[in-house]
């Protein structure tokens, strides 16, 4: 993903306009899209700021509240796969990919490795 463009610019952009420049003259002496600046325009109204959004943040666990049952499930069978174990999510009503199952083993501390008697 591309880094956001310096507040330095966003702020002579936008002075620009309020000068009474139009969007798109502003987008061409700046070399950026139209709609970036109509986007800094409307932020400016908002909040005051033409600063960037932050980006990323904390993603919650999407199976912190299964936790004690996927560890009692694999205690119980140790032999289920992440797509069984995916699978029987499913039928309680949580929707998640095998890689989401991995991640949260994996968080865990627990690995599914392959067995000489599971052959």
């Amino acid at each position: 993903m591309a880094r956001a463009l310096s507040l330095d610019l966003r702020q002579r952009a936008i002075a620009a306009v309020l000068a009474g420049e139009s969007y798109r003259s502003v987008a061409a002496r700046f070399a950026v899209s139209p709609s970036s600046v109509i986007r800094w325009a409307e932020r400016q109204r908002e909040t005051g700021s033409v600063a960037a959004r932050p980006v990323g943040g904390v993603r919650r666990a999407a199976l912190a509240g299964q936790r004690e049952w996927l560890l009692a499930r694999v205690a119980q069978k140790p032999d289920l796969t992440l797509a069984m174990l995916a699978a029987e999510l499913r039928e309680r009503g949580v929707v998640v990919a095998i890689s989401v199952v991995w991640r949260f083993f994996r968080q865990e501390g627990i690995s599914f490795k392959k067995k000489p008697a599971c052959g």
